[in-house]
């Protein structure tokens, strides 16, 4: 089940890394490797995972995070080891008509065939730049121009909603000002035809626009858990 959460505001603080026990660390190593050799698109760069999710006094939400690398999500694979949570951010990118945009997953990415709105894990900021929700809205606008080509500024992605999984993953998503659906479609093949022209392969291998969560059953292939309950809650907002 996915929790849907609003808030009046959102602050992000950061905490220590987990510490894990050297055995536990060689068993992540040796699945981390063996994931490398099955993708070897995978990259061990840097990534904030979610420590915490509370409450403030003033009706806003407490996201607590720590640095570490791509590699720690390998501790899912290891039994008995505390997995780390995801912190994500997403968009949902509308048409004018009321429905959204969701894309799916290439075979170069870590979840190949799985349908999502655009949007990636969360990157710890470099130097003294913090962590806060203008950096989240950064991030967002910069995966929704490499999945989909369309170029929407950051101050314009309004926050709608957190989402906390089942299994602990955090998400943030921003609702992104309406486009005409023959638009994004056109955005999305230039993006593609750059991307094979560069011999790289784009992180969505296809988008399709829905009305509402009837129709997901219908995409040929998997879903994120949060994009039904998501859905219903902007498609009330967005006319669909």
């Amino acid at each position: 089940m996915t929790e849907l959460l609003e808030a009046v505001g959102l602050r992000l603080v950061e905490v220590a890394p987990p510490v894990l026990p050297a055995e536990v660390r060689a068993v992540m190593n040796r699945e981390w490797g063996e994931a490398v050799r099955t993708n070897p698109a995978l990259f061990d760069g840097p990534v904030a995972v979610c420590a915490g999710l509370s409450h403030d006094d003033g009706g806003g939400l407490v996201i607590s995070w720590s640095r570490t690398t791509y590699r720690y999500f390998a501790l899912r694979r290891v039994p008995g080891a505390a997995a780390l949570r995801s912190l994500f951010v997403s968009v949902v990118q509308p048409t004018d008509d009321g429905r959204v945009l969701v894309g799916r997953m290439s075979s170069a990415t870590s979840t190949p065939g799985r349908w999502q709105f655009p949007g990636g894990s969360v990157e710890p900021p470099t130097g003294t730049e913090p962590l806060d929700e203008t950096a989240l809205r950064r991030h967002a606008a910069v995966e929704l121009a490499e999945e989909t080509g369309v170029d929407s500024p950051a101050a314009a992605l309004t926050r709608c909603l957190v989402t906390r999984g089942a299994d602990g993953q955090v998400g943030v998503h921003y609702l992104a000002p309406p486009l005409p659906a023959s638009l994004l479609h056109k955005r999305f093949e230039a993006l593609v035809a750059g991307e094979t022209a560069r011999g790289r392969d784009p992180e969505f291998d296809r988008i399709t626009l829905i009305g509402s969560p009837a129709e997901l059953p219908d995409l040929a292939g998997p879903h994120v858990a949060y994009l039904d309950p998501v859905l219903r809650w902007t498609g009330r907002r967005v006319g669909s």
